[in-house]
């Protein structure tokens, strides 16, 4: 009864979003109140009705409700129940009504907490926002239930896929989706806008906090499903340029250049057009990104379809949304003219390159994923692109990045000297010299890339710390510190987060440049040294788990005669899925981890042993993290979540002005 209940409410949230996308646009068309304010209960309604078909569906999967052919597609019994939840959205039907719950959520926040927002516009936004939830509620509904039952149950399911039964992976979905599900609520105010015929520094700011709120769970999700990548899937890498990690990886980075030009419309009225596009072209990708991993036209271990219908589906609402949106955009463009003017050497024009690169890296990320597709489509030619390309088209515009990052922050608005903001920046520049010098210095026989991780996120690190040091004014350390503790959020985490893709910067480059790689046939008792480090074999046994049969290797690490650690790295097979996996043993630390991997054993009586060495390895998703954190610090700031016109914080005294 409570599954059917379940999908009755799925329905009726669909009837729902359909009064929601019409009557308030209607309303706001003709300046009818009444109709408007159907918007803020419709969108909560929308949202609880949602909810409870997504709890629903989780109690199916919670009690083994295996006459629902999703769990018996994607559970078991003897699965633990953490395994068990996050089989929820483990699949296609599942994860499809958890998209539609983080748009309805997003709607119902924007009701919620938009009383700031003129009842027009509001009206509007909750209007576009609806739209998409009407789609995919039809998605869903149509071509995806997740309530479709099976008229002869088994007793027991087939399993959930073993390489998603780890926490990683459990946490890893719903952040993704609310941050690139949680876009949409930026291309609703986007569409909203040009609709009203207003974009202005009002606009600006009532979208920022929308688009730092989806970045930042989307920072965190790439983070987990990169660390996941890492430590579960035995190949010793941490992003593989999967079309599908692409497909999130885009949005990531429009979001940025979003968050980035949404300041210069609040603070300047300039750049409106562009802002606009971005904000759609956000969207986009994530729409594109549901595409590839459903539509089966891209092979990728993420996919979770490939029913050429619910492709076709997809791409109908792709091209429904992104063709209005963008149309609107070329009608409404010329009416966006830019108020600010500014020099040549300004915050503006450091903003505007700032943009041009991340929108530029994400066109060769985009290009590199899609390019397959067409060389298939257009030429009958099979191609395949990799790391090799991404790592040579990408990672130039990524260093420009971080080379203007700094100067950027430190120069003010509208006019400014260059010079002076390269002098306030030297000490920052000598260490990071100083500090890449080192490392060149150290190193022998290797790339260029490791000292210049080491000096660019030296670089982007102390420069965020100079920012902060400008920012208190002058006078004695004791009075500085003492103001900067005092500064705006908004610039404590704009510094934070800075040094966090400083951090993550420095530890993708010493570890791609200086990571240390062994494969070979291990036999008990062996020791093999593998750098620095010494590795010895000293059994391996059978352990059975709840749901699996594991392969365990005890392994134990030496530097000279101390025992480092003893690891213990395994080989799982899952009888119900059939499916072996592989669980690397790590020995982490701040400066590197140990990496081990054991395969099958060989006809000689050994094992296939793998071992890494992987420098600043930990850098990389802590700098992700504290990227996450820095977004959270500036949300908190009162001033980036109140709606334009609010009452100013006054500055601490002796402080800058927060620009």
């Amino acid at each position: 009864m409570f599954i059917e209940l379940g999908h009755f409410a799925l329905t009726l949230a669909f009837a729902v979003a359909l009064v929601q996308m019409v009557i308030p646009l209607i309303g706001a068309h003709k300046g009818w109140s009444g109709w408007m304010a159907v918007a803020q209960p419709a969108a909560t309604a929308q949202f609880l009705l949602t909810a409870f078909s997504f709890a629903a569906l989780t109690y199916a999967f919670v009690t083994s409700d295996f006459s629902l052919r999703v769990v018996v597609a994607n559970s078991h019994t003897l699965k633990p129940m953490l395994y068990k939840i996050s089989g929820v959205w483990g699949n296609h039907e599942g994860s499809m009504l958890l998209w539609v719950l983080i748009v309805t959520l997003f709607g119902a926040m924007a009701a919620w907490f938009g009383g700031g927002l003129p009842p027009s516009l509001r009206a509007r936004v909750l209007a576009v926002q609806s739209a998409i939830a009407v789609a995919f509620f039809a998605f869903i509904l149509f071509t995806s239930n997740p309530f479709e039952r099976l008229a002869f149950p088994p007793f027991n399911g087939q399993d959930l896929n073993p390489l998603l039964q780890d926490p990683g992976l459990a946490f890893h979905p719903p952040f993704l989706y609310l941050g690139y599900v949680g876009l949409s609520i930026c291309f609703s105010f986007a569409v909203a806008a040009l609709i009203e015929g207003r974009v202005d520094a009002a606009w600006g700011r009532w979208v920022r906090p929308w688009t730092l709120a989806a970045w930042i769970c989307l920072t965190v999700g790439i983070a987990l499903g990169s660390w996941w990548a890492y430590y579960e899937l035995g190949w010793g890498g941490f992003w593989f340029w999967d079309p599908v990690e692409n497909a999130s990886f885009m949005p990531w980075l429009v979001a940025a250049a979003l968050l980035h030009s949404a300041i210069v419309v609040e603070k300047r009225e300039a750049l409106k057009s562009w802002t606009i596009l971005l904000a759609i072209v956000a969207f986009g990708f994530s729409l594109i990104g549901a595409f590839i991993t459903r539509s089966g036209v891209i092979t990728s271990v993420h996919a979770f379809a490939s029913d050429p219908e619910r492709g076709v589906f997809l791409l109908l609402i792709l091209a429904v949304f992104m063709g209005g949106a963008l149309t609107l955009f070329a009608a409404r463009a010329s009416a966006m003219e830019a108020k600010g003017v500014f020099g040549l050497v300004s915050r503006e024009t450091a903003l505007v390159f700032n943009n041009i690169l991340l929108a530029v890296s994400a066109l060769v990320v985009f290009v590199g994923t899609i390019w397959p597709l067409v060389a298939e489509m257009a030429f009958d030619r099979k191609l395949s692109v990799g790391a090799p390309f991404f790592n040579m088209a990408f990672t130039p515009f990524m260093m420009m990045l971080g080379a203007i990052l700094p100067i950027g922050a430190i120069l003010p608005w509208k006019r400014a000297r260059l010079g002076q903001a390269l002098r306030r920046l030297a000490p920052a520049l000598g260490l990071a010299v100083a500090l890449g010098a080192l490392a060149y210095a150290m190193q022998t026989g290797k790339t260029a890339m490791g000292p210049i991780g080491v000096m660019l996120g030296t670089w982007l690190i102390a420069g965020a710390a100079v920012d902060l040091s400008v920012r208190a004014g002058r006078g004695g350390t004791g009075a500085k510190l003492r103001r900067m503790a005092r500064l705006p959020r908004s610039d404590w985490g704009k510094a934070v987060a800075h040094s966090g893709l400083g951090i993550t910067m420095l530890g993708i480059a010493t570890l791609l440049a200086w990571q240390q790689e062994d494969i070979r046939v291990a036999q008990v008792g062996e020791r093999f040294e593998v750098g620095e480090y010494g590795i010895v074999l000293e059994k391996v046994e059978r352990i059975e788990g709840p749901n699996y049969i594991s392969t365990t290797g005890t392994m134990s690490v030496w530097r000279g005669d101390n025992r480092v650690s003893t690891l213990f790295p395994e080989k799982r097979v899952y009888p119900v899925a059939g499916m072996p996996t592989t669980e690397a043993a790590l020995d982490s630390g701040v400066f590197r981890d140990i990496y081990l991997v054991i395969g099958d054993a060989q006809a000689d009586g050994g094992w296939a042993v793998r071992t890494y060495i992987k420098p600043f390895a930990n850098w990389i998703w802590s700098g992700a993290i504290i990227m996450a954190l820095g977004g959270l610090l500036s949300l908190s700031d009162r001033r980036v979540r109140v709606a334009a016109g609010a009452r100013k914080q006054t500055p601490p005294s002796g402080a800058v002005p927060a620009e």
